[in-house]
Order: C-alpha cells, then sequence, then structure tokens
C-alpha cells in the first residue's frame, strides 16, 4: 500500500501515531460554532451573514474559510424561486403620482412605508399577506391573513401600522392593485394624513423594497414549509415575521443588524442611513426628483 500510494512506511506510522494539528482543532470548534449559528437562523444564513455574527463573537475569521467549512458539512444558504402575479391593475387611471420614484431612502422612520400582497400555498387553498414594511429600518410595521383579495386585507394591514406607529407625515407606496386604488383605501389614507403614491403597472422594480421581503419570506420559510391548513399558515407566518424577520434576522441593507435593534441605536441607525443615501447619490446618474419626494 505504501508503494501504491508512493510513502514511505516511517512517514504512514508517523501520520497515524500525529496528533490533529492546530488548524484542524481550530477548523473543528469553528465548524460546530457555524452550525450552531446556521441552526440559530433556522437554516436561513449563508456566508455573509454567518461571517457577521462570527464577528461579533470575536471571532476572526475569513468568508472564503467559513465557505469551506459549511461545505465539509453540507450546510448553505437558501435560494429564491419565482413568483405566481397576484396584483391585478384598476381599469380606471392611476389616481395618485409615483412620489419615490425607485428611491426607497429615508431619514428616519415613518417617513415612507412600502406596501404589497402576496399569496401563500396551503393544502386548503389560498392564503393571501398584505404588509406594510418601513423603509428606513425595513421592519415589518402592519400586516394582515385574509383568504381573499378584497380591500379589507389592505385596510388591516395599514391600520396595524397606524396604530404600532403613530406617524405624523408619512408617504405610502404601493402598486396599482384595485385594494389600493380603492375609495375606501383612499379615504382612509385621507383621514390619517397619509400621502399615498404608486409605481408604474407590471414593474417590479418600482416596488422594489416589498418584492424583496417576499422573496426573503418564500425562500426562507414558505419553499422550506408543507402549510396544510390556513391556521397553520397564519403562525408560521406570525413567528416568521414577528420573532426572526423583525427582530433576529441580519439585514444586509441596515449594517447586518434587525430591524428592531436598528431602530434602538437611533443615532448609529441615521448615520448608517445618510451613509447609505451618499453611496446611492454618488452611483446613480442625475435625475430630476419631484418636489413631493424632497419632503420624504
Amino acid at each position: 500500500m505504501c508503494h501504491v500510494l508512493g510513502v514511505s512506511p516511517s512517514g504512514y506510522y508517523a501520520w497515524r501515531g500525529r496528533p490533529p494539528s492546530r488548524r484542524a482543532v481550530q477548523d473543528r470548534e469553528l465548524g460546530r460554532c457555524i452550525r450552531r449559528i446556521h441552526e440559530d437562523s433556522r437554516g436561513v444564513y449563508g456566508v455573509p451573514r454567518i461571517y457577521v455574527e462570527l464577528r461579533e463573537e470575536g471571532r476572526r475569521v475569513g468568508r472564503k474559510r467559513i465557505a469551506r467549512l459549511m461545505r465539509v458539512q453540507g450546510l448553505e444558504g437558501v435560494s429564491r424561486r419565482k413568483r405566481v402575479r397576484t396584483t391585478r391593475r384598476g381599469k380606471s387611471p392611476r389616481a395618485v403620482p409615483d412620489l419615490v420614484e425607485r428611491d426607497f431612502t429615508a431619514d428616519g422612520p415613518d417617513q415612507l412605508w412600502v406596501a404589497d400582497i402576496t399569496y401563500i400555498r396551503t393544502w386548503s387553498g389560498f392564503l393571501y399577506l398584505a404588509v406594510v414594511l418601513d423603509a428606513w429600518s425595513r421592519r415589518i410595521v402592519g400586516w394582515s391573513m385574509k383568504s381573499h383579495l378584497r380591500t379589507e386585507l389592505v385596510l388591516e394591514a395599514l391600520e396595524m401600522a397606524l396604530w404600532q406607529r403613530r406617524p405624523t407625515s408619512v408617504v405610502h407606496h404601493s402598486d396599482q392593485g384595485t385594494q389600493y386604488t380603492s375609495i375606501a383605501f383612499g379615504l382612509r389614507c385621507k383621514r390619517a394624513g397619509i400621502r399615498p403614491s404608486m409605481g408604474s403597472a407590471g414593474d417590479c422594480y418600482d416596488n422594489a423594497l416589498c418584492e424583496s421581503f417576499f422573496a426573503s419570506l418564500e425562500c426562507e420559510l414558505l419553499d422550506r414549509t408543507s402549510l396544510r391548513t390556513h391556521a397553520e399558515a397564519r403562525l408560521s407566518i406570525f413567528d416568521y415575521i414577528e420573532s426572526f424577520y423583525n427582530r433576529q434576522r441580519r439585514h444586509s441593507s441596515v449594517g447586518y443588524i434587525s430591524p428592531v435593534n436598528f431602530e434602538n441605536s437611533a443615532p448609529e441607525a441615521r448615520l448608517a442611513t445618510r451613509f447609505r443615501r451618499t453611496l446611492v447619490s454618488t452611483s446613480a446618474e442625475d435625475v430630476d426628483i419631484p418636489a413631493a419626494r424632497a419632503s420624504v
């Protein structure tokens, strides 16, 4: 065997009696930490977020090493799937302008909310989820789930956001779905002092922030779970939004911390937001922004 493998017998016996190297011992310990973080994230985190977790624990380790140890253990982050279209544009022309124009940055809380609807597939049929997301912290501030797509679905999500946040001046941005163009929704926005905003029809980039949240929800929960009933789906989504997404999940857009922690560290969060706005403004082309958007 030594002749076939091209090694000396003395070298073989030295290898058998040699203790594990310091590097191997460190890799074994680091591998256990990576598996723990991966399990605590519900199997969601990939290399970037595990890297941040390890750095906060005081472990200085490179991304390539993390990727190698994850590959050895068969660990990986989640990927995304294609969506089914649920938006149905109203027949009437758009009633409100686009006050956002794909600029989803904000200098503080409750200045810009984005909203949308997605579907949840269960064995008992579709369940529909409407959310309201604060663009500053990426926190879901309002949500509602129903078995239909009538206007009360989005009204309940808006009411929850109003009850939790008590905004003084906020832009509510959505697509041109019939729920958002309805008279009832428009009247509620008027009574609450909310300025409605809508993107163009059939363009996902005009509401990219909500599309990003739905993509995370789908790949981190829905694609990995078989939901039998609407009640089971409601509990799973409630747990994902309130326990994981808002309070635990690290978001790259807010410095790899959770939305709740981002809001709690307000001075640092505002500084990070201004830095992000500077990066966007220096890399984007010069465009004319409406006066209405300037107040956001």
